[in-house]
This record gives C-alpha cells, structure tokens and sequence, in this order.
C-alpha cells in the first residue's frame, strides 16, 4: 500500500509513545510499593464540574442529538462572546466564533483556510509539536526558531523580522504555552502583530491555556489587539473537559464563511451533546468552580517547581499559566552518566515510576536538554514524584 508524502511527513507523537510504555510498566508497578506517578499528560485530574455533567445526561435524555449548524450553536457563541467581555473586556461578537471538534479541529480549519502549499510559518522552538503538523498537513512548512529563557521561551518581534521570508505566510504562537506555560508580553506581541500584518501575513495565536494565567501582567487575550489576529481556544483545559472534543475559534468576518464551508465538508459539527453541556460552563457556580481549581493549579505550581529548582532540575521561566514545568535536566544526565532527556525520562520511569515527557516532540534545536513535567496533578502526587527524583540524584 503507498502511503502518501503528506502522512510520512507527519512525526509520531513521542508523548503518546512513552505514555504507551509508562502505562505498560505501570501494569507492574502495582504489585509494587512504588505506583507509577504520571506527570507526562498535560491533562487536568479534575473533571467537568456537575452542572456540566447535568447539562449533558439532559441533552442526551431530552434528544437533543440531532447536528448543530457547522458554526455551532448559536447560545455557545453567545455565551463565549460574553465571558470574552467578562473576563478579558473584550469585544468578540458571536458571529466570528466559531464552535469546533476541540482545538485541533480550530487549528486544522485555521491551517486548511489560510495556508497553501509551500507556504512558511514561523514558530517557536520549543512548541507543542501537533501545531506545526497542522501547518504541515496544509502542505506548509513549520519553520522553528530556537528561543531561550531570556526571552521567555517565546519569538521576538526581532526574529519575526529577520526571518521573514518570500515564503513566510505568518506566525502561530501559543501564549500561554505547552511545554513552558510560558506568555508573551503584550507589547512584544502587538509589535510581533504589526510586523506580520505591514507584511501582509497571518497571525494565528493558540490560546487554550488563557484561562490558566497567573500573572495579570500575561493574562490578556490577543484579540484586545485587533480583529484580525485568529485565536485557537478549546474547553479542554480551564473548563476541564478534555475528552469531550470541543474548541473555538475567532476569525475575522470575511474568514467566517471559508471556515464554514471547510468545517461543513470535514467535521459537520462539534459534538451536539458537548456544545449542550458547555453552555453550563459558564453558569455562576461552574465559573466559581473554575477559579477555584485556577487556584489549586496555581499552588501546585508554587509548591512543585522550587522543588524541582533545589535538586539541580532547573525550571529557568517561572511558568505564567498553564500547568507545566519545562526543567533543564542537563546536570542531572550528567550526574547519572544519560545521554539526553530521551534516557534521562526512560530511567526515572523505570528507576523512580515517575513518568515524564522528553524535549523530543517540543525542540527540533535542542531536544535532549529539556523535560516536560505537569503540574495538574494533586499537591499529594507531586511530593510523591519530587521525593522519588530526589532520591534518585542522590544515590547518583
């Protein structure tokens, strides 16, 4: 069977392949004193809260299942536009959002509507490795450009400019950021922007983790800049429903119609029973559950990254949102005699039971320096992993 250029373009997703042999070794590790600590999936151990669980069992035993319009309902894209001027105080009408199959479908329409083939876009590296396949499943070309602690681990309105290319077609960021839970500075990306836009360029912004900011400095939305940035958002991490498969996206105006017709074609629509159950998220007492755990996330962080920082596991960026610790594990592969994060994340799984991510999936510039450790995880769990890696680089 010939399998086509596009599909072998397409890198596996190591994340998944060491969550496949943590769960393996997790098997064993039962019978054990020594349970497998999952710090490796960047998922929140809480779920939907109960007006949402009640909102769906209602859709389901009401019958309303039937296909929602392609942009999604209509009370959704109400209720969104409104916790945009709550929450952020801006103005987002509902007629540019649209409701999607999670965020990777936002991204993938995004992608298809906006990108042709041989097209450039400039990215960060690190980055969530499944973006830049979006870019490249339009037949695009990622294009990683290596950044440092300096700068957050995030592009610079310098490097846009330099490395724009005739083939640049724009920049996709993501603010906060997965592996670092790292933001860009306002400022820094309006003149990221307005460099992209003099060059007639697009500017596409993943902003699932916005709802998870710490830091008042970070937590503004990209659309307060102007209605022609594309912001790629999702319920799966502030609204804790990650297995329901729902997102949105904000386009401008004239995009909304080329969404729709790609979003009729490829996916129909979100999932009925999720759009149902997401309108509850933003009731009173969801909300004020939400904030409650953006507390809780807030605190994991505060108590798990110094932790990391006193045993030579240095996380150099305090992370700003999110719920990720992005550690430098180079020292410690030295004191262990490892090779790179790969060896280093393989030997504190079967040493310690602590599963962990490699820089692998996140940098093409320097994959074997880095860790990617979540935070989501209880307060309990993580001084479980914490005294495990301890004693591990102790007896090194």
């Amino acid at each position: 069977m010939r399998i086509s250029q596009r599909a072998s373009r397409i890198a596996p997703f190591y994340v998944m392949e060491m969550a496949k042999a943590a769960s393996v070794l997790a098997q064993q590790a039962r019978l054990t004193d020594k349970p497998m600590v999952f710090l490796n999936i960047g998922e929140p151990d809480f779920t939907a809260p109960p007006l949402v669980q009640q909102a769906a069992v209602k859709a389901i035993n009401d019958g309303r299942t039937q296909y929602t319009h392609a942009l999604g309902l209509d009370p959704l894209r109400e209720r969104i536009s409104d916790w945009y001027a709550t929450r952020f105080g801006v103005t987002v009408p509902a007629r540019r959002i649209v409701v999607t199959a999670g965020a990777s479908a936002a991204l993938q329409l995004a992608c298809l509507a906006l990108v042709e083939a041989g097209d450039e876009v400039l990215m960060p590296d690190p980055c969530y490795p499944c973006n830049r396949q979006f870019v490249q499943a339009a037949d695009g070309r990622a294009v990683l450009l290596p950044t440092n602690a300096a700068q957050r681990f995030q592009l610079s309105a310098d490097q846009v400019a330099s490395h724009w290319q005739a083939r640049t077609r724009g920049v996709l960021l993501a603010s906060p950021s997965n592996p670092t839970g790292t933001s860009i500075a306002f400022e820094e990306l309006k003149l990221i922007h307005q460099i992209v836009s003099d060059k007639g360029g697009i500017t596409m912004v993943d902003e699932i983790y916005l709802g998870l900011s710490y830091d008042d400095a970070f937590g503004q939305t990209a659309l307060a800049i102007e209605d022609n940035i594309i912001s790629i958002n999702s319920f799966s991490k502030y609204f804790n429903m990650t297995g329901w498969r729902l997102g949105w996206l904000v386009v401008p105006d004239a995009l909304v119609p080329v969404i729709e017709r790609l979003a009729q074609n490829l996916f129909i629509c979100a999932s009925t029973v999720a759009q149902h159950a997401a309108l509850a998220c933003f009731e009173p007492d969801s909300l004020a559950i939400y904030e409650e755990r953006r507390a809780a996330f807030k605190q994991r962080r505060d108590h798990f990254i110094p932790q990391l920082n006193a045993m030579g596991l240095t996380v150099p960026v305090m992370p700003d949102g999110a719920f990720y610790a992005w550690a430098d594990c180079r020292a410690a592969c030295d004191k262990l005699g490892l090779a790179d994060s790969w060896a280093f994340a393989e030997h504190v799984m079967h040493k310690a039971h602590v599963a962990l991510t490699p820089g692998r999936d996140f940098s093409e510039h320097a994959p074997g320096d880095f860790v990617r450790m979540s935070t989501a995880s209880s307060l309990s769990s993580l001084d479980t992993a914490a005294q495990r890696l301890r004693q591990l680089l102790e007896l090194a």
